[in-house]
């Protein structure tokens, strides 16, 4: 992350050096969008969380991580396009639910849809990309990590 702040710190810095009136509005704007925005994302984040604490580890890895790999991988799509988890959560907690007997394969699918596809997020996408264009990400993000599920599992030895 240091190196992607650092890479907008220089852009930001030769914006301004370019055309200081132009940078400036756009900071503006951003700041607006982000506050306008703030909210609604505390609100979603503050309801995956109280889910997670009634939730704990255990009994989502009981369901994840039963025999039956199909169903697992189905449950972890799911739940991952619902959920909305930062990265500092989301690797941690893959990494609880793997120690607790959840596959890799079920794991890929896991936070794959949660860092790819967004059910929670979609009035926010639709607002600002259109709703056939937030449709087609959130799908193809879906597929792709059915994909990536199944890749791990022939890695790892989880697939036939």
């Amino acid at each position: 992350m240091t190196y992607l702040y650092s890479l907008a710190g220089v852009g930001l810095l030769i914006s301004l050096i370019k055309d200081r009136h132009k940078s400036k509005k756009a900071l503006i704007t951003a700041v607006k969008i982000f506050v306008k925005m703030l909210p609604m994302l505390l609100g979603i984040v503050a309801a995956v969380s109280l889910l997670l604490y009634i939730l704990p580890d255990y009994v989502i890895a009981n369901y994840l991580g039963g025999e039956d790999s199909a169903t697992g991988i189905a449950l972890a799509l799911v739940i991952g396009s619902i959920s909305l988890l930062p990265g500092f959560i989301t690797f941690p907690l893959s990494g609880l639910l793997l120690r607790q007997g959840v596959s890799y394969m079920v794991l890929a699918a896991f936070t794959t849809t949660l860092m790819m596809v967004g059910i929670i997020t979609f009035p926010i996408e639709r607002k600002y990309f259109g709703t056939k264009l937030t449709l087609l990400r959130n799908l193809a993000g879906f597929v792709i990590a059915l994909i990536i599920s199944l890749c791990i599992g022939f890695v790892y030895g989880e697939v036939f």
